[in-house]
């Protein structure tokens, strides 16, 4: 019991809201700087999806949609294809685009552009959060300069050797925990996410160029007007 009371205590003294706070608020305004407020706030974001996002499965559903776009479009026509319902919101732009480019090579023109920008902001998102995992440890080290020298200024005193010393543990402590707990696990998180929905939405993109090219053959674009 009196080791669970101790273990409380320690606890206790490993959390000082005047210097977390400090903490936390220039780690955010290096990160404001180095990256800019979009991308910030891009950032934060970012940790909406970062637990209940499933590429995997997105992916799946993706593939069994394009199988339905695949066979509206040789029945029907490009023009038709829009009209599959999916539940993705990029699936959904794609299907759209699909349908009303006039040549493939529009579409192609999409993909690539829709794919760069995505994975642009992808990686803005990215680089904040790793910005942030490399301000915080050196933030924590300039407060633990700072405690160390109110410790000298204060050698005389020993009363107040105390708030000084805690001032410079605290602040690397805590620099490590937000870099190396919090910013860049989810750092990681993110990239890997991006990686893995960017490779299915190529994938689907470049099934659709496909279908693309093979429905605008002049001869077979006569055949289905005859079908029609």
């Amino acid at each position: 019991m009196s080791g669970d009371v101790k273990m409380i205590g320690i606890m206790a003294h490993l959390f000082d809201p005047l210097t977390l706070l400090a903490m936390v608020a220039g780690v955010g305004l290096v990160a404001l700087f180095q990256n800019g407020a979009r991308a910030l706030g891009r950032a934060f974001a970012a940790l909406v999806p970062l637990l209940r996002a499933d590429p995997t499965k997105d992916r799946d559903a993706a593939r069994a949609a394009m199988l339905k776009i695949d066979q509206v479009a040789q029945l029907r026509g490009l023009a038709c294809t829009d009209r599959v319902k999916t539940a993705n919101p990029y699936l959904t732009e794609a299907a759209r685009k699909l349908a009303n480019c006039e040549k493939t090579e529009q579409f192609e023109l999409w993909a690539v552009q829709s794919l760069a920008d995505r994975a642009q902001r992808h990686g803005a998102a990215c680089k904040a959060w790793l910005s942030i995992a490399d301000a915080a440890p050196a933030l924590g080290m300039a407060g633990t300069i700072i405690g160390l020298v109110g410790m000298f200024a204060a050698m005389d005193d020993p009363a107040a050797l105390g708030p000084s010393m805690a001032l410079a543990l605290l602040t690397t402590f805590y620099g490590v925990v937000i870099a190396n707990v919090i910013a860049a696990p989810v750092a990681t998180r993110l990239a890997d996410l991006s990686e893995r929905e960017l490779a299915w939405q190529k994938e689907v993109t470049d099934r659709m160029a496909a279908i693309a090219r093979r429905e605008n053959v002049p001869m077979r674009r006569a055949s289905i007007r005859e079908v029609a």
